[in-house]
């Protein structure tokens, strides 16, 4: 077994247990926290599948919108059940991807990264512009938290756990994308686009697969974010919040599967930890980005490799050889 699966197998032995009995343990306020982490924690990892093709998006959140906004009308509207309204959402929220992502594909680096706001925030403000169906710039209010049977997700353990089995099985799926033919492709098109080129690879398809993938699981995070919270507004929605996704990147490392969240443990600890310095937060946060782009470039996850290289050398050609003639 690779050392990566062997890696997830450990943080599941690890992690899970502690997940299970943590709402038991805390309060209330820690287990709306602890909610909205896992949410953030589908939307970080659902990023890191554009940039592994090099893409960098500022309308992911808004993708996350989507969700949300698909979410409020499926159930106010038609009355469907939390089973339906989070992957039908994933869905037309990928459905919005795809059609974002067209003249998208026509970009490259900052090119995308700008239109890409451009087309997000064309998406925001016809939210904010049409009080129907959207609601305006209010938002809009009254959207279920959904029920399973006699179980209603008002009471935030049942949802707890409900979002809990959605992040698990959204991250697992995410896990094994990033491990299979189709994320090795994402990442070799990062590597040298010419190179993918030449040897057969259709670097257009495979970005707009990669767009298309990540705003589906951001479809997710925004439509589980719409049954808790009840209400959405677009203003949720816009370039600060994209911003602080970003910050989650930036800080953990885009280089492996663990470094947004690693990322996004850190940064929840600090933001709950500024909650009494909210007129500083944002220049404490941006003291955070400058210094992680300059001196910590590869992430807390590059730190980490620094510090295990160190520590554990890597054997030399000659020794691994004679090694390898003595067995």
């Amino acid at each position: 077994m690779k050392r990566l699966d062997w890696t997830l197998i450990v943080v599941a032995i690890c992690v899970l247990p502690a997940a299970v009995a943590a709402p038991f343990f805390v309060g209330y306020y820690t287990s709306e926290v602890l909610i909205l982490f896992m949410i953030n924690l589908i939307l970080v990892c659902s990023y890191r599948i554009l940039t592994t093709t090099g893409d960098w998006s500022l309308s992911h959140v808004v993708m996350m919108g989507v969700g949300a906004y698909a979410t409020a009308m499926l159930t106010k509207h038609l009355g469907l059940s939390i089973l339906l309204t989070v992957p039908l959402s994933a869905c037309i929220a990928a459905l919005v991807g795809l059609l974002m992502v067209i003249p998208l594909i026509r970009t490259r680096g900052f090119g995308f990264f700008i239109a890409s706001f451009a087309l997000g925030e064309f998406v925001r403000l016809v939210w904010v512009k049409f009080r129907e169906p959207f609601g305006g710039p209010r938002g809009m209010i009254g959207i279920p938290s959904g029920e399973l049977g006699s179980i209603d997700f008002f009471d935030p353990l049942p949802y707890y756990f409900f979002v809990l089995t959605v992040a698990l099985i959204c991250l697992f799926v995410m896990y094994r994308l990033d491990r299979s033919r189709i994320g090795k492709t994402f990442k070799a098109i990062y590597t040298d686009e010419g190179l993918a080129e030449s040897i057969g690879i259709d670097v257009p398809h495979y970005r707009a697969l990669a767009f298309v993938t990540g705003t589906f699981f951001a479809g997710v995070a925004g439509s589980l974010l719409a049954h808790r919270l009840g209400a959405i507004d677009p203003k949720a929605f816009d370039v600060n919040t994209m911003v602080y996704l970003i910050i989650w990147i930036v800080v953990g490392g885009a280089a492996t599967f663990w470094g947004p969240i690693i990322g996004l443990v850190v940064m929840t600890f600090a933001f709950e930890w500024s909650r009494p310095l909210l007129e500083w937060r944002p220049l404490l946060f941006g003291g955070i980005l400058i210094f992680f782009l300059v001196a910590l470039p590869g992430g807390l996850e590059g730190l980490l490799s620094t510090i295990r290289d160190r520590l554990v050398p890597k054997r030399r050609p000659a020794e691994a050889a004679a090694k390898e003639a003595g067995e």
